[in-house]
């Protein structure tokens, strides 16, 4: 395998996605869990106090995941 960027986070995504979709798709877990289940996420690295000295990945992962909620990509609207 080639030396490709943050390959491990974006096969996580795609399968997190995925995994909502189903989720959903199933009848498992309506619309608005899956979605405070992204906006927690979120929230969770917008609020890191960055100890770790790693707040500008922490606010671009905030950023990404606020992106998907805006535009749906993770529930499908019905």
């Amino acid at each position: 395998m080639k030396n490709v960027p943050d390959v491990a986070g974006t096969a996580a995504l795609a399968i997190c996605e995925s995994l909502l979709l189903a989720l959903n798709d199933r009848n498992i877990l309506p619309e608005r869990e899956i979605v405070g289940i992204l906006r927690d996420a979120a929230a969770a690295h917008a609020n890191d106090p960055g100890e770790d000295g790693r707040t500008e990945l922490h606010n671009s992962v905030a950023t990404l995941i606020n992106g998907i909620l805006a535009g749906g990509n993770s529930v499908r609207r019905r």
